[in-house]
């Protein structure tokens, strides 16, 4: 392999015993080579081997965009009348050491079977394998550069999330004030979304992936959960809080504030060399040991960066050591069904020995709609 944008895939191929990995656009490709390019009918695919060029197979009308990237290996275009076989074909013969009994790792939950059955058409002895985890692990450590990315992502967010509070009143519908939060979060600055936010007041909120109704218009007493993010440069956002609309009852209060102190577990026992997994034992036992256990439904968090959902996933059995860059969400969360949800949900970074915390709003409970 040539010194390249790839390199960082060496290590990669090395430690799982890969003759070579193939991968198409989406975040791991956008991480390597600083560009993004759409998932669409044309297929484009990456062919990284452990010795040798990479080669790249590029549908014709994206070789403008593509030749911008400075690609180190052959590139084989093909064009919507004559099909993209020949271009597969190409690929192969400049690969003839991948021709015999290789292990060849695909990105699984990225690549589409009719993807991986073009490479099967032109490498029909290799083995394909599951190398999902193993190409995504060069995302596993943000880089500063990344960190602040993210950064500007939240600060935007934040940002979107109080002026869309200063406007929240009472009989609004739930799809009204997603509305506004849209509005101001492209306001504010925001390139994207990080994903379709989620607008839930009352028992609405007790839906983990509720969606906003249009016929529910939010009352005192209510709980109102909001979670969202910015995209900024490819880089997300995931920020959780749960409001409730003029008066909180000391039920709804007690609830409120067990889910907050199993946030600040999380938080506080974060730190590299310690597992997902006691992370995630730590925040459940906060949970478990309360009144309200049976209210408790997920995990604790999952990784973030150029996807919204990513490694590490912190829950328990995942017996990974955390490492300082790494960045993921801590989002406990309670849940009575037909009543009453609370998320709280920050982005955290892992150092030597602790967190930085990237969400910066206030956690304590606040009464909205008082307009």
């Amino acid at each position: 392999m040539t010194n390249s944008s790839l390199d960082v895939l060496k290590p990669v191929l090395s430690k799982h015993g890969l003759d070579a990995v193939a991968f198409v656009p989406g975040s791991n490709f956008r991480r390597i080579f600083r560009r993004d390019f759409h998932l669409m009918e044309r297929p484009l695919v990456i062919i990284v081997p452990a010795s040798g060029d990479p080669v790249a197979i590029v549908p014709n009308l994206e070789m403008a965009s593509f030749s911008a990237i400075d690609f180190p290996g052959p590139v084989f275009d093909w064009r919507d009348e004559t099909g993209y076989r020949d271009a597969f074909r190409q690929a192969a013969e400049a690969l003839p050491h991948l021709a015999g009994s290789s292990r060849f790792g695909l990105e699984a939950q990225r690549m589409r079977v009719f993807e991986q059955m073009a490479l099967g058409e032109v490498f029909p002895d290799v083995k394909f394998v599951d190398a999902h985890q193993a190409i995504s692990s060069i995302r596993l450590i943000k880089t500063a550069d990344e960190i602040a990315l993210l950064k500007e992502a939240i600060r935007i967010s934040e940002a979107a999330l109080e002026a869309t509070l200063q406007e929240v009143r009472v009989g609004q519908s739930e799809t009204e004030i997603e509305s506004i939060l849209l509005r101001q979060l492209f306001a504010h600055g925001a390139d994207g979304l990080s994903f379709e936010p989620i607008v839930a007041a009352g028992d609405n909120s007790a839906q983990p992936h509720a969606k906003a109704r249009p016929d529910y218009h939010i009352k005192a007493g209510d709980s109102l959960l909001i979670d969202f993010g910015a995209s900024w440069r490819g880089y997300n956002a995931d920020i959780t809080r749960t409001f409730f609309v003029q008066e909180v009852s000391e039920f709804d209060r007690a609830f409120y504030e067990t889910v907050l102190a199993a946030n600040e577990r999380g938080k506080s026992v974060t730190k590299a060399g310690i597992t997902a997994s006691h992370v995630d034992d730590s925040v459940q036992k906060v949970l478990e040991s309360s009144q309200f256990a049976q209210f408790a439904r997920h995990k604790t968090g999952h990784g973030l960066g150029l996807d919204v959902h990513e490694a590490p996933q912190i829950m328990r059995g995942n017996n990974a050591a955390l490492e300082p860059g790494m960045v993921f969400t801590v989002e406990p969360g309670l849940y009575r069904i037909g009543e009453c949800g609370v998320r709280i949900e920050d982005d955290v970074v892992v150092t030597e020995d602790g967190i930085e915390c990237l969400t910066n709003f206030p956690r304590e409970l606040r009464l909205v709609g008082l307009g």
